[in-house]
């Protein structure tokens, strides 16, 4: 299977369109089923250089990898922050309207840190704007099918979101021993659905997602 490479092209291309800044941006944990729902946004402007090699997706690179290059992409990109929609969100909401949640408060920590939100055109993996659906003021936001896999700022975006739930997850299984949460990150693995046929559930799952 050949190694699906990243480019800058889509990006430069509204970079030189007038757009202040392209914000990456992909989920991650939208279908797990304990754990919160997280939200990247990666920041590239139009003096952007080399992105770190062998950035990808995050899910066509193993642990391993996706800590080595997470905090390289932290440190090329402009600006980078995640945020989290907890599991009780998800129950209360759904889960498109957490998506929308999290990546809302994902971009407050652009805001914070000066981002022209505005004046920039956020690039979104798949083909649903559901960040636009949790905004008082939308923004432009573009989807694009497989951009987590295309273009390198979302793929920043995905590994940065991924590495930062992983830990949480990984904590997590530290104060919730049984569930496998350090491997299976909260995913219906066997094991994860044994333990809860043990256990029972634990303030972490998304329990409208264990009823049958």
């Amino acid at each position: 299977m050949a190694v699906v490479e990243p480019t800058l092209a889509v990006e430069l291309e509204m970079l030189a369109a007038g757009a202040s800044c392209v914000i990456g941006c992909d989920e991650v944990g939208r279908g797990a089923l304990a754990g919160p729902v997280a939200v990247g946004v990666a920041v590239i402007t139009a003096d952007v250089g080399a992105f770190p090699v062998g950035l990808r997706d995050s899910k066509l690179l193993s642990e391993p990898r996706r800590e080595l290059l997470a905090p390289l992409a932290a440190a090329w990109v402009r600006h980078s922050a995640v945020g989290l929609a907890s599991a009780q969100e998800v129950d209360t909401v759904g889960i498109i309207a957490a998506l929308g949640l999290a990546g809302k408060r994902a971009l407050a920590h652009l805001h914070a840190d000066g981002v022209d939100i505005v004046g920039g055109v956020v690039l979104l993996d798949g083909n649903d704007d559901w960040l636009n659906k949790a905004l008082s003021t939308p923004l432009s936001v573009v989807t694009r099918i497989k951009a987590d896999q295309d273009c390198a700022s979302v793929s920043a975006a995905s590994v940065i979101a991924k590495v930062h739930r992983d830990r949480l997850m990984i904590a997590a299984d530290l104060s919730y021993p049984g569930y496998g949460w350090k491997g299976n990150k909260g995913y219906g693995s066997a094991e994860h659905m044994n333990a809860i046929g043990t256990l029972g559930a634990s303030e972490h799952h998304r329990l409208t997602w264990l009823k049958n």
